[in-house]
């Protein structure tokens, strides 16, 4: 019933309904309290106004009423919490099977990438009923993508990545934003979420692709040197990568932390700050040597490794390793280690 009126945004994806029914719950509570005030401001205006010949008389407090007052409201914002917690991590909370899409936001214009290879620029396909999972950093300054139509918004950063995920579930073009100030072109900063029936999005998706991204991450990889320590078979000076992300790895410190997007992220830019058991800090920092874009793909490439199976002995696709504890497989001796290998406590990423 909001559709034609100019205020509301139109909706189009599976959490604005979730939304809308908060926001407007909210609106009621407030309206009826605002309503509630006033009639009682007016009241007791003109029921204990000053008039000549009568002399004002103090009222004692009322323990019923000050109860009244103080435990219904409790229960009402406590509801409105509960409510509001639901409806954040059912928003911020990814399905595992989402399809993912990395952003990158610059002055002034969102460079957007499929997990297929397809690049855009201020422009994202999607099809209908699909979840996707946005993966966004910025360039330079913070931004902050918007799109009222999905009612979702979320601020992207530079140096880390924050995702955001959505469900289409109308077909149509819709608004993209960027909600937070970023320079004197910040108002230009504008795209289209462009929602197609799945048939017609397999038409588009089919029009041209230079590859997978994770595939471009693979040469990026090859090309950086990387494979020669991070090898399959565990024998490199650096940890074997296959089935790492998504796992806890153990730090030197004897913590644990999750390998998402953000470990990777950081093992590559600033491999220091990451300590791993059983190998040497030898990692070299690879910040300005690769783009956001190529951090990307170097990120959708060790990813795509968690799904592989490699064997212990021979390296070849049989038994998944674990990533509990990436330490070097094999049967070498403490004599012939490959360097780095034989300090215990160091580590390489």
């Amino acid at each position: 019933m909001f559709n034609n009126f100019p205020l509301w945004p139109e909706r189009a994806s599976s959490i604005a309904g979730h939304v809308d029914a908060l926001y407007i719950f909210l609106l009621i509570v407030s309206g009826l309290m605002l309503a509630l005030i006033f009639v009682c401001l007016v009241f007791f205006a003109a029921r204990f106004r000053a008039r000549p010949g009568v002399l004002a008389e103090q009222i004692e407090g009322s323990m019923p009423l000050e109860l009244t007052w103080s435990i219904i409201p409790m229960f009402v914002f406590l509801a409105i919490f509960v409510w509001g917690a639901v409806v954040f991590f059912k928003e911020r909370t990814p399905p595992r099977d989402a399809t993912e899409v990395y952003v990158v936001a610059k002055q002034w214009m969102w460079k957007l990438e499929h997990s297929e290879g397809q690049r855009e620029i201020n422009q994202l396909h999607v099809p209908v009923g699909r979840d996707v999972k946005l993966i966004m950093t910025s360039q330079d300054v913070i931004h902050s993508f918007y799109v009222p139509a999905f009612r979702i918004k979320q601020d992207v950063l530079p140096g880390r990545y924050t995702t955001l995920w959505f469900r289409a579930t109308k077909p149509g073009t819709y608004h993209l934003f960027c909600a937070e100030y970023c320079g004197s072109q910040h108002s230009g900063m504008v795209g289209d979420i462009v929602v197609q029936e799945p048939a017609e999005y397999e038409t588009w998706m089919n029009g041209g692709s230079s590859g997978p991204l994770s595939a471009s991450g693979e040469q990026m990889f090859t090309q950086l040197g990387c494979s020669t320590c991070h090898r399959a078979d565990g024998q490199g000076r650096g940890p074997n990568l296959h089935g790492v992300f998504g796992h806890p790895v153990k730090m030197l410190d004897g913590r644990s932390v999750i390998a998402d997007e953000n470990y990777l992220r950081e093992c590559i830019l600033d491999p220091g700050s990451k300590h791993l058991v059983g190998y040497a800090p030898i990692m070299p920092t690879f910040q300005g040597l690769v783009s956001e874009e190529q951090l990307n793909a170097l990120v959708a490439y060790i990813k795509s490794l968690s799904g592989d199976k490699i064997d212990d002995k021979t390296g070849t696709p049989g038994n998944k390793m674990s990533a509990e504890s990436p330490q070097p497989q094999g049967n070498q001796s403490k004599g012939n280690q490959a360097p780095g290998n034989q300090a215990e406590g160091s580590q390489v990423n």
